[in-house]
């Protein structure tokens, strides 16, 4: 698998040197190791590394606070993140104020430094939008700006990446943007949905298989890693994956060789992997679902694309261009929305997402017989009025008439020890009465 980013280690132990070589580089980075900061200076004379990670407190010659600003004198923004297992309070702040990256206490955790390691690359990077990733993305609220400029990032090297999020924020969408925004654009692109091929059938629709290997296999079959080799493959619903086939999958990721069923020798892949899930994977590891070395290995990078209603100013800007693509199709004139069902629509709920406001946007203008898109229109194509959200006026004025109605109910019907209840005078109570049509006598006992 090609590196694109070169890490140097800097430690007087040997030991811990080691681990962390380990570590990084079955993280999938190229990694030099040295044993003190005067190495570490020679070794970045003939080879500049994209990121330093050294010790505090080493036994002889410099520091790493040192270290660190004899690097910033010639490479100010070369990232150098510190690590100690015996460090104060004060010397974490004097780290950050003298410019680290990043300050972590031993013993650290494989993921945390694989998490931190990924964001500090990324973000250090050169990250200029890409015109051609910014257009596929349709978008203009921050919270997507910011998910947009770390894919943009991303997208320039060959980095794993998991991109989370519910069913529907379009995943795959962000995976073939990231494609298309790299190096490998020229080559093939493969998404394969992990949970909607039958486990008997995955394993060769991935790796492939040799003619005879099971009752069926009439001839050979190279798997989607082969097909994807130059390119990227895209596994979706990742977690839906079989535990037999998560070993499998692992040891090519580690090797990048694929063994096909029935083969007896491995066969070389040169792909970017990129796997996407609706479900909690962490959740997954922790109930023994899902491997914990595979899903260290895929989340090298995280993309969280968040739901449509926490984005709800796109809305406007997604819906235009699904009317434009709907003309487009059906060679037919461009409708609108009109605002009532612009304003509808951005308030809804959206529980199906983009997708579900694709579909809903499709319906709409199919149905309507004039340019602009009514807003009963709009209501009937979500199908379901309880996602409309409410606004803040609305949904106090609920609250109220309910509350009058519950104090009413428990002084049955009397006024005058119902407001006291509310904590308001008679007159006050009655003018929210009426406010809310509530005539008192409806809950006086009859009996009586």
């Amino acid at each position: 698998m090609k590196k694109e980013y070169r890490l140097l280690v800097v430690d007087d132990e040997q030991d811990m040197l080691l681990l962390l070589e380990s570590i990084l580089e079955n993280g999938g980075y190229d990694v030099k190791t040295v044993l003190s900061g005067e190495e570490a200076l020679a070794e970045m004379q003939d080879n500049m590394p994209n990121l330093v990670i050294t010790d505090l407190f080493m036994g002889e010659g410099m520091n790493g606070m040192q270290l660190m600003e004899n690097i910033h004198k010639n490479s100010p923004l070369l990232p150098v993140i510190i690590l100690s297992g015996q460090a104060q309070i004060r010397d974490a702040v004097q780290a950050t104020h003298m410019g680290s990256a990043a300050f972590l206490t031993k013993p650290i955790g494989r993921e945390k430094l694989l998490e931190q390691v990924g964001q500090i690359l990324i973000t250090s990077a050169s990250g200029k939008k890409n015109k051609e990733f910014s257009d596929s993305i349709i978008y203009k609220s921050n919270i997507m700006e910011e998910l947009v400029d770390l894919a943009v990032a991303v997208a320039a090297t060959s980095v794993t990446v998991f991109i989370s999020g519910e069913t529907g924020t379009g995943k795959e969408i962000f995976a073939k943007a990231i494609h298309e925004a790299g190096e490998r654009r020229n080559k093939p692109f493969i998404g394969v949905n992990c949970g909607a091929i039958p486990e008997q059938l995955l394993e060769s629709e991935l790796f492939g298989h040799e003619k005879g290997a099971f009752t069926g296999a009439a001839s050979k079959h190279d798997g989607l890693f082969q097909a994807a080799s130059g390119g990227t493959i895209f596994l979706d619903e990742i977690g839906d994956m079989p535990l037999s086939l998560q070993v499998k999958l692992l040891r090519v990721l580690q090797d990048m060789e694929v063994r096909p069923v029935g083969a007896t020798k491995n066969i070389p892949v040169d792909v970017r992997v990129i796997s996407a899930s609706h479900r909690n994977l962490e959740a997954m590891v922790e109930a023994g679902d899902f491997r914990a070395d595979l899903y260290y290995r895929l989340k090298v990078v995280t993309l969280a694309i968040p739901k449509l209603s926490d984005r709800y100013e796109d809305i406007p800007l997604l819906a235009d261009h699904f009317l434009e693509q709907f003309a487009q199709a059906n060679n037919t004139s461009k409708k609108k929305l009109s605002p009532e069902a612009l304003n509808y629509l951005i308030s809804a709920d959206w529980p199906g997402n983009i997708r579900q406001l694709n579909n809903v946007i499709e319906l709409c203008a199919t149905l309507s017989k004039t340019k602009n898109i009514a807003l009963s229109l709009a209501k009937s194509g979500l199908q379901d009025r309880s996602t409309q959200m409410k606004t803040l006026k609305e949904a106090k004025s609920e609250f109220e008439k309910n509350y009058l109605i519950s104090v009413l109910k428990m002084s049955t019907g009397h006024v005058a020890n119902a407001a006291k209840i509310a904590g308001r005078n008679r007159t006050e109570f009655y003018k929210l009465l009426g406010v809310h049509n509530i005539e008192p006598g409806k809950f006086r006992n009859k009996d009586k």
